[in-house]
């Protein structure tokens, strides 16, 4: 097994175990709380689907030299898994992934976000204030974007 691939068992082991206790922690908040070994089986098969998805991207850049976002194949996968009728295990993968709140599993991707621009802190200030004001600017734009569309939707269908 190569290097990378040990780097990416660990982050993916360590990016469950913080999920499943943040997933424990804002679920006590809102109702009956989801204990980490409650969340167990929706986390494996999330860690299977995103291994799944490695294997696949690495096989495809390798074989036939096709260079796609890795989360295409993670969401294929997920996709694909999650259809009633296509696949045998599809009531009880959406039940489990249905235990799993998305803010405990941004909590992880943003710290790992984090961590990373904080090691490369020269190069992000080498692009200037530029880059700020990208980021904001796009920020904004989606926040709006979001807004708009919902109103229109929620009007649209007559829930306001």
């Amino acid at each position: 097994m190569s290097e990378t691939w040990i780097t990416r068992i660990k982050v993916l082991f360590l990016s469950a175990v913080f999920a499943s206790v943040g997933n424990y922690i804002s679920s006590s908040k809102t109702g009956r709380p989801i204990t980490p070994l409650e969340a167990a089986p929706g986390l494996i098969m999330m860690f299977l689907v995103v291994v799944a998805g490695c294997l696949v991207d690495d096989l495809a850049r390798k074989t036939i030299k096709v260079k796609l976002p890795t989360i295409i194949y993670i969401s294929l996968f997920s996709i694909l898994l999650s259809i009633p009728g296509f696949s045998p295990i599809a009531e009880y993968y959406v039940a489990e992934l249905n235990k799993m709140n998305l803010l405990s599993l941004c909590t992880p991707i943003l710290a790992y976000a984090g961590i990373s621009i904080g090691k490369d802190l020269d190069d992000f200030v080498k692009q200037g204030v530029g880059i700020v004001v990208t980021a904001c600017v796009s920020f904004f734009a989606i926040f709006f974007g979001s807004v708009i569309f919902a109103q229109v939707i929620l009007m649209t269908t007559g829930a306001i």
